[in-house]
């Protein structure tokens, strides 16, 4: 027979394991109600600063904060600098530790690492699926859109699949079968494959239903027309978007095709945009630092749209900012000395229209190389380097983009922000 002791120890083990019970299925239903109320992003803008590191961007703020008198003290935010949750990706590849662009936007649009040189596919080959492909069977509407080829290496990871990067031609026409219901940007960079016009990667992407639209114009005019859009330039003009400081009037512009995009399509049952900012790496390739300023802040005006829409559905948008890697290493001072002077770049601008990304130099105009030296700007590649790349998150799930991650980690956090399976 049991002690009376020994009974009452047992009732207050059995008191407490109830409790305990009890406080378990409380917080499991806590949690529950909490995650069915947390706002899931149903618009979903994926901006791409391609080889835009934080100096880049830090340099962007620089000149944007530059006085007419010349002082430079201080900086200015920009459009997505300005969003309350910022963190830092890494960017290696399969392979190397300094990434290419198609391993970089590979891991930015699959989640997965592949080896530099390949788009869309892991080292072994195999293929690897977009999240825009699963936000598209999820019934999203997806737009990819670039300032440069739209068969280039950041848009293509986010449609294509191929062992090379460099084989345009079937990425162009891999396009045309994804369905997708807009593109915009720079034309296709390869269209037709060893001189055959009746391969036309143009030809066979009208015959999966799209419609080109060359312009703005012109895309005024057929948007209604159609479910499956291609914004390009206008006609006569081919290859990437002009820089945004040598762009004529009639241009099309990046700003232009996200706004186009958003228009076509906003839809009650939400979007996905990959918008890249290309023309940032190729200025930053050439140390070419009045470009790579311009570029950055042509990015943001692009993202400006982003952010309008969003204060028109904060509960229901999110936006990410991210980069694939840094490019040219560029640095806010060169030598020794404690100040830099982007007045020089400023002048510059003013004297020049026809700007060229390898040479600017003009009786007296100076040399890309001359700009750097004369405002005081350090450059130590001409190549990608294997630093770290900022992210700028705004919105519906933004949290999740705080502190350190590895650019493969964006992606698939994207969906979970957007409760898209991934």
């Amino acid at each position: 027979m049991s002690s009376p002791f020994f009974y009452n120890i047992s009732k207050i083990s059995m008191k407490k394991t109830i409790y305990t019970i009890i406080a378990l299925v409380l917080i499991s239903l806590t949690t529950a109600c909490n995650s069915s109320n947390e706002k899931k992003a149903k618009y979903v803008f994926y901006f791409i600063g391609d080889g835009m590191g934080f100096t880049h961007v830090a340099l962007a703020e620089a000149y944007k904060s530059l006085t007419e008198d010349g002082t430079q003290v201080g900086s200015k935010g920009l459009t997505f600098t300005s969003f309350p949750v910022l963190g830092m990706a890494t960017t290696y590849s399969a392979n190397m530790p300094i990434t290419c662009s198609s391993a970089a936007g590979t891991a930015l649009s699959t989640g997965f690492k592949t080896n530099n040189g390949m788009l869309g596919v892991a080292p072994d080959s195999s293929a690897l699926e977009s999240i825009s492909y699963k936000f598209h069977k999820a019934g999203k509407k997806v737009g990819i859109m670039t300032s440069v080829t739209i068969d280039h290496a950041t848009p293509g990871a986010f449609y294509a699949h191929s062992a090379s990067r460099n084989d345009y031609y079937s990425i162009a026409c891999e396009l045309g079968k994804t369905g997708f219901e807009f593109f915009g940007g720079g034309s296709f960079y390869t269209p037709i494959p060893n001189g055959d016009s009746s391969k036309s990667a143009y030809i066979l992407t009208e015959n999966d239903g799209y419609t080109f639209a060359y312009g703005l114009d012109q895309f005024n005019e057929k948007k209604g027309t159609t479910d499956k859009i291609i914004l390009m330039q206008r006609e006569g003009r081919s290859g990437n978007l002009p820089y945004s400081f040598s762009r004529k009037d009639n241009d099309l512009t990046l700003r232009q095709v996200v706004s186009a995009a958003v228009e076509f399509l906003d839809n009650k049952d939400g979007f996905f945009i990959m918008a890249e900012g290309g023309m940032i790496d190729w200025a930053a390739h050439a140390n070419d630092a009045a470009n790579t300023i311009f570029e950055v802040l042509d990015m943001d005006s692009a993202i400006e749209v982003a952010y309008e829409f969003y204060k028109k559905h904060p509960e229901e948008t999110l936006i990410v900012v991210a980069a694939d890697h840094e490019t040219g290493g560029v640095t806010l001072g060169r030598g020794k000395g404690y100040t830099f002077d982007l007045s020089v770049i400023r002048d510059q601008a003013k004297k020049v229209h026809d700007l060229n990304v390898d040479n600017y130099m003009s009786d007296e105009n100076l040399s890309v190389n001359e700009v750097s030296e004369a405002a005081n700007i350090g450059w130590t590649t001409t190549s990608h380097t294997g630093g770290a790349i900022p992210v700028f998150s705004i919105g519906a799930g933004s949290e999740k983009f705080a502190g350190r991650m590895n650019n493969t980690d964006i992606p698939r956090r994207i969906c979970e922000a957007a409760g898209v399976q991934f």
